[in-house]
Order: structure tokens, then C-alpha cells, then sequence
């Protein structure tokens, strides 16, 4: 990266913001990869430091992404100006009412158990090809753990032999967000998939020390890498498609939309038990890696099912105080 070495002025001060914000606990790699490109782009320009007309040509070349992708960038690229701007106050700062409007965020597809019992069917009938022989126990499994545990993309993909813990049914998520560690336990469903995986998956020839991947690719290899999330998010999109999981105008759940789906299903089965909701949410909040309920409750969506059966709870405790009698 260019901001690893600095030769320019907007290097120079992109290097001191991303080196702050990681002293700060962020991983920042998404946006240290943003504001490199940007310096990139001023490199080939010849130019020395950002100005609006740089800026402007630079917003220029994002034409084809979506617009809160944009809008994202852009925003990374005026938070290290205004950090820069604490030093130098006549440094350029870009007009954000320029960026690109913020479109709603894509509705996760919802699934649910029927949904993953057709989707385990398909692997159970599904032959694993020569050259990549554990590629359908291992999609099985990631499929059980994203639905059962609800785990981000990257905490799947990072997972390690050594953070499998059989004994005690337990998984050892390893700095997700905010270099934060977590110890998930397991349901009985998953730890037996994981048990009936690992009698493969610990076999020769593959490698089996502590920090080998759990699940990762191995074309005509005897050693397990670390598998791209392109690489599962295709798979999953084709089990999705093979199984017939997904909306009836076709649109199919993505890889972080089992993480949605697992919380809506905790918070369905709390409902269906009569549990205190309230009191519930931060357990959750805490099992899903999250600082706060208010981050949980990006994952909570009102579903028909959950919407009746919390109305019938309520008519059932207080219906009594309303008066059904029109005048």
C-alpha cells in the first residue's frame, strides 16, 4: 500500500489517521484499503495532495457501484480530512451533501427450519468430487453453524481446529469486531454435525495442527487453506437454489442472512415459550458478539409469526382493559 510508505502530504497524514484509528481498537482494514486507493488514484494524477476537483474526479470512477457503497467511501474519505483538518484548517474538506443519498438497506431473506432441513437433504444426496473430497461435509457444516450459532461470514471462515472445543460443545470465536474474542456454546444438533465432520475432517491425509482451518479449500491438495467468502457465498447461493430456499419471486438468502435468521428465530421461540423478551435480549446480544442490544437489534425483524403470536400474548394479558364495545 502506498500509505505504508508515505512520499506524498495526503499519504503522509492518511498514514498518521489509519495508524490512529487502529491505536483506537478498529481493525480499519476496509477503509485503509479505500483511502489507499484514493491515494493511488492521485499517484497516477501526478498530484501532491486532494483537492475538490481530484476529489470530484475520483467520485467520478465509483460511477458503477451501488450508491451507498459510494456514499460509504466517500464518507472515509471526509472523516480523514476532517481528523486532518484538527492541524491544518485550511485543508480540503468535502461537501457532503454532494455523496450519493443513502438507499434502505436489502430486507435479509428469513429462513427457517424447514428451509435448512431441505437444504441438509441436498448435501446428504450430493457426492463429493475426487479433486475437493470434503467440500459437501464441509458446506453441511457451515450451513448447521451459520444457522445454529449465528455466526458473521469471517468468524465461519476464521475458524480453527484448535477453537473447537468437543468436550464442552463449544466454539472459540477469535477477535471478530473490535478484536473482540467470544466463547459460543453449541446446540446438541451442531455439535454432532461437528463431531461426525471431524471424524473426516481429523483423518489423514489432511493437516490437523491447532491452527488449520475447520473448513477451507483443498483442490487437488492435501492441505486445507482458508476458504474464500466469495468461494462459500457461491456455494451456499446453489445449495439455496438446489433445496428451492428463498423468496417466491426468486430472491435467494445471502451468507449474513442466516445470521438474521437466527435471531428472529430465537426471538420466535421466546414468544412461543412465553419468555420475557426483554430480559432475553441481552443474552443474546452477548452470543452474537454485539456491544449492545442496539446492535442486536439490526438482526430482530417483525415476521407475520412473530407479530401474532406477540398480539395474542397481549390480548391475553390485557385485553381485559379494552373496551370492545364501540358507543
Amino acid at each position: 500500500m502506498r500509505i505504508s510508505n508515505p512520499e506524498t502530504v495526503l499519504e503522509h497524514w492518511a498514514h498518521r489517521y489509519t495508524e490512529h484509528m487502529k491505536a483506537l481498537g478498529f481493525h480499519y482494514d476496509n477503509e485503509t484499503g479505500v483511502i489507499d486507493r484514493l491515494c493511488r488514484f492521485l499517484a497516477e494524477s501526478g498530484a501532491d495532495d486532494l483537492t475538490a476537483a481530484l476529489f470530484e474526479q475520483w467520485c467520478a470512477t465509483q460511477q458503477e457501484m451501488h450508491p451507498s457503497t459510494s456514499r460509504s467511501q466517500q464518507r472515509i474519505i471526509l472523516k480523514l480530512c476532517l481528523y486532518r483538518r484538527r492541524s491544518e484548517l485550511d485543508c480540503f474538506i468535502p461537501d457532503a451533501s454532494r455523496f450519493p443519498k443513502r438507499r434502505p438497506l436489502r430486507v435479509p431473506v428469513i429462513v427457517d427450519l424447514s428451509d435448512i432441513d431441505r437444504m441438509l437433504q441436498i448435501t446428504e444426496r450430493r457426492r463429493s468430487h475426487s479433486t475437493v473430497p470434503l467440500q459437501v461435509p464441509m458446506l453441511r457444516l457451515a450451513v448447521v453453524l451459520l444457522y445454529t450459532a449465528g455466526l458473521r461470514h469471517g468468524e465461519l471462515l476464521r475458524l480453527q481446529l484448535g477453537d473447537i472445543d468437543v468436550k464442552n460443545g463449544t466454539a472459540m470465536i477469535r477477535e471478530s469486531k473490535f478484536y473482540k474474542s467470544r466463547v459460543v456454546p453449541l446446540s446438541s444438533d451442531a455439535q454432532r454435525e461437528l463431531q461426525t465432520y471431524l471424524t473426516q475432517r481429523l483423518a489423514k491425509p489432511w493437516n490437523v495442527s491447532s491452527d488449520a482451518p475447520l473448513i477451507g479449500g483443498h483442490r487437488h491438495s492435501k492441505i486445507i487453506h482458508e476458504y474464500s467468502a466469495h468461494a462459500t457465498g457461491e456455494a451456499i447461493r446453489k445449495l439455496c437454489i438446489a433445496a428451492g430456499v428463498g423468496e417466491a419471486h426468486g430472491r435467494l438468502p445471502r451468507v449474513q442472512d442466516f445470521r438474521h435468521s437466527f435471531a428472529v428465530q430465537a426471538l420466535l421461540r421466546w414468544y412461543r415459550n412465553g419468555a420475557d423478551v426483554q430480559s432475553c435480549l441481552p443474552m443474546l446480544s452477548i452470543y452474537m458478539g454485539h456491544v449492545s442490544i442496539a446492535s442486536t437489534m439490526h438482526y430482530l425483524h417483525w415476521i407475520p409469526e412473530i407479530a401474532g403470536i406477540a398480539s395474542r400474548q397481549f390480548e391475553n394479558k390485557f385485553g381485559h382493559l379494552v373496551d370492545g364495545v364501540s358507543s
